[in-house]
């Protein structure tokens, strides 16, 4: 498995996650659990853009890895 598919998988996961807890952030009706997720979902985000910011350095440094697997 080559370095770029594993970046994508890995963002793909985080995304997966923060769409996860958005759905729950809408669905309870707890409001404490809700702030919960929502600040969570928020945290996430921010994961997924460092992620995304290093998959687009590593495209940058390393020529080799920007192929299409």
């Amino acid at each position: 498995m080559t370095v770029q598919t594993q970046m994508q998988q890995a963002i793909a996961s985080a995304l997966s996650v923060e769409a996860s807890l958005t759905q729950f952030t809408l669905e309870t009706e707890n409001q404490q659990m809700k702030q919960l997720y929502s600040q969570l979902a928020e945290q996430q985000r921010g994961i997924v853009t460092r992620l995304e910011g290093r998959y687009q350095q590593i495209l940058q440094e390393e020529p080799q890895f920007n192929q299409n697997p």
